[in-house]
């Protein structure tokens, strides 16, 4: 007999497909409460579910035979691990199988950021580029030479590091804890990094210490020459008051592939030229996106045989 897995969102196709050959399959569900649980939930063993989603200790409780939590991706700030913990319910999550796409997507919003490539496109769309003629756009500092601050020198943070090096840019970081194998510039606080950054990526986790680090203080710090890019969570910024910093110029543009209130992106951001949007995007790569289905499919393997998982998440 197969063992019943639930599956909280809608996961991608390819997955679902494979998920079926091994599983009685249920979801996925409309939201995630103990109400939208579908008939045959009392069998449920494994919970498949993504960080931003909630997976609340009533929605737990309400799985009696659940004995596993699979994150999607890397993410798993919405699961209540005190609960889980208590229950004695594993958790997994993606762990580093997305790190490259996500890095070198937070470097593609650096570059459109800062070497103006969105404005470049809107510049050419209108009509206003006559080649050698007088009205031309500013130039703008390139990347070869300048300082960037990666906020959280994890495994995406690293693959960031390594990709800004190729640029022949200074890298700094601020962590949680120094990391003396690696040959960047360390900072204790997240201020000292900023204001020693021309650019600053945000590549924290979503956690309640991260919430709104990025502050008007952080954005004063990195100043009027400077970019800051978001492919963490949206929480890690303040995000009225980085409308502010680009609307009165303290910070010179921004990217971001992440909001504080998915999918709505405040107005007073998509009105602004000097700030690049994006919807949540950065895993998006094929190559990525097997290597976290195959990874959960292995961390369901590994649980119905015995065997330790491949990427626990310490409850």
């Amino acid at each position: 007999m197969k063992p019943t897995i639930l599956m909280a969102p809608r996961l991608p196709q390819r997955l679902v497909e494979r998920l079926g050959e091994t599983y009685t399959l249920l979801g996925p569900m409309a939201r995630s409460a103990p109400e939208a649980l579908p008939e045959g939930a009392e069998e449920v063993e494994a919970l498949l579910t993504i960080g931003t989603q909630k997976t609340d200790a009533a929605l737990i409780d309400a799985l009696p035979k659940l004995k596993l939590i699979c994150c999607y991706g890397t993410g798993f700030e919405g699961v209540d691990r005190v609960r889980a913990k208590a229950r004695g319910i594993q958790l997994s999550n993606a762990a580093d199988a997305n790190a490259a796409s996500v890095a070198e997507f937070a470097l593609g919003l650096l570059l459109a950021s800062a070497r103006q490539i969105g404005a470049g496109e809107r510049f050419v769309r209108a009509g206003r580029w006559q080649g050698n003629a007088v009205e031309r756009m500013a130039f703008v500092p390139g990347l070869a030479g300048r300082r960037l601050g990666i906020y959280g020198l994890g495994a995406v943070g690293q693959r960031i590091a390594t990709r800004a090096a190729a640029f022949d840019m200074q890298i700094g970081y601020h962590n949680r804890n120094p990391r003396p194998d690696l040959p960047y510039l360390y900072h204790d606080s997240l201020l000292g990094l900023a204001e020693w950054s021309d650019a600053l990526i945000v590549a924290v986790r979503a956690s309640a210490e991260n919430r709104h680090a990025v502050n008007a203080e952080v954005m004063r710090a990195l100043g009027p020459q400077g970019y800051l890019v978001n492919i963490s969570r949206g929480i890690a910024i303040d995000e009225e008051a980085l409308c502010n910093a680009l609307e009165a110029k303290v910070i010179a543009g921004a990217a971001l592939d992440v909001y504080e209130h998915e999918p709505v992106v405040p107005d007073r951001l998509k009105v602004l030229e000097n700030v690049v949007l994006t919807p949540h995007i950065a895993a998006n790569a094929e190559t990525a996106q097997y290597a976290q289905q195959d990874l959960m499919l292995a961390n369901l393997a590994a649980f119905f045989a015995g065997k330790p998982l491949l990427s626990p998440v310490a409850l």
